[in-house]
């Protein structure tokens, strides 16, 4: 007799990459996470805006206005990320999908949430630029500090602070389904006192200048590249405590 040995086929070997997709299929099932909130919550944010322009407008005020309301759907992307880990994990254990797949199907996900809002951001931030604001010089979306090198590099900073958003959310939720929401609440506590103490620390050597230079030097785009990096440290964060999490 003879024995055989089973190589790996194409299938095999395309197996992780294919679920992962399939993670990617399983959470935009949820559409009212991934896409009808984001996209209510972008467009309530947007019209509320554009409302209290043409108040200011009509009162006969001059001069550009902007709106810092823009970052509202940016940032409501933690809340996606979490809502993401929440709902889908253990279905997916169920579904016996590994950890793995599921946070790489996850992050696709988010990179492809990421690459909408971005591209919504930048078709806006066009259209405000050919329409003068609106007719009421009036800005959402086109920040001049942002848009400073061109739409490109705009799409680039929408898609990082998005991409941000949802990494984080998605870490929190993690160390809440890992530690328990004591642990959650100590940390974000732990963060403050780590701003405060930073923000003390530059108040008392009176650095605030030398930062808010260092802010304007960097540009929009170069802070986009740290918020990347600082992206990818928490992602390989979230995956290590991921790996951790029992089912």
């Amino acid at each position: 007799m003879t024995a055989t040995v089973d190589h790996p086929t194409r299938d095999t070997i395309s197996r992780p990459k294919s679920r992962a997709w399939g993670v990617v299929r399983l959470q935009f099932t949820n559409t009212q996470t991934f896409v009808w909130v984001p996209v209510l919550v972008l467009g309530g944010v947007w019209l509320i805006t554009l409302v209290i322009y043409w108040i200011i407008s009509s009162s006969g005020s001059d001069g550009p206005m902007y709106s810092g309301g823009s970052q509202a759907p940016l940032w409501y992307f933690a809340v996606v990320g979490a809502q993401a880990m929440n709902h889908t994990f253990y279905f997916s254990q169920a579904m016996s999908l590994t950890r793995r797949e599921f946070y790489l199907g996850s992050l696709l996900a988010a990179g492809i949430s990421a690459v909408g809002i971005s591209f919504v951001f930048v078709a806006l931030g066009l259209i405000e630029q050919a329409t003068d604001g609106y007719g009421m010089d009036g800005y959402f979306a086109y920040l001049p500090w942002i848009w400073e090198g061109g739409p490109l590099a705009a799409g680039t900073i929408y898609f990082t602070l998005t991409l941000l958003g949802f990494v984080l959310g998605f870490w929190f939720a993690i160390v809440k389904n890992r530690f328990g929401s004591v642990i959650v609440t100590v940390s974000l506590i732990g963060l403050a006192l780590v701003l405060l103490a930073g923000a003390a620390w530059l108040s008392f050597n009176r650095a605030w200048p030398q930062l808010w230079m260092w802010l304007a030097d960097a540009q929009a785009i170069g802070l986009a590249f740290w918020a990347l990096g600082l992206s990818v440290v928490c992602a390989a964060g979230s995956y290590l405590t991921l790996r951790h999490l029992t089912s």
